[in-house]
């Protein structure tokens, strides 16, 4: 949840909190008022619920909040070290592959999805070189594509292989 959000919920949650705390103040009031010889009226009590149930309300909210927020830390950690995880099986990967410095850089830009000229772009080289760059890439890795060489890298996160002949292991 972005910061602005937090702060309109949690703004809309003191408001809820600030107005069941007046009607609270003005049951309390009406019914000091009616005395105890006469039962307080229908209307008063329904206030007085109103009260009770807008209360319950604002604990429920806050706490479904604090839930939320909770949640979305856990993820983010998860999140974080699925990221982690990734940078580490790729880093691992291009230096078993003994890529050089320049395929090195362009691998982690295909892996990033972008294209050769995107990529030639951002290193300043002709569309050429980088196809070159990539042909080293696929030959090292001991594959014959992008989607091929994309999918040696995920393979450990996915938990499986692929087999020689490009299947999956059947169960």
């Amino acid at each position: 949840m972005r910061p602005p959000q937090l702060a309109v919920l949690l703004f809309l949650i003191v408001i809820q909190l600030a107005c069941a705390g007046f009607f609270a103040w003005d049951v309390v009031r009406d019914f000091l008022e009616a005395g105890r010889p006469h039962l307080p009226s229908f209307h008063l009590w329904m206030e007085a619920v109103s009260v009770v149930a807008l209360a319950v309300a604002v604990g429920i909210e806050a706490s479904m909040l604090r839930r939320l927020m909770r949640r979305q830390l856990y993820l983010q950690e998860i999140s974080s070290q699925a990221s982690k995880a990734m940078h580490d099986i790729v880093e691992e990967r291009f230096s078993d592959w003994k890529l050089t410095p320049s395929e090195h850089d362009v691998a982690m830009l295909v892996v990033k999805g972008f294209s050769i000229a995107e990529i030639a772009g951002i290193r300043g080289n002709a569309e050429g070189t980088i196809k070159a760059h990539l042909n080293a890439i696929y030959r090292k890795s001991g594959t014959n594509s992008r989607a091929e060489m994309l999918g040696l890298l995920l393979d450990p996160l996915m938990g499986t292989a692929l087999l020689k002949n490009g299947s999956l292991p059947r169960g």
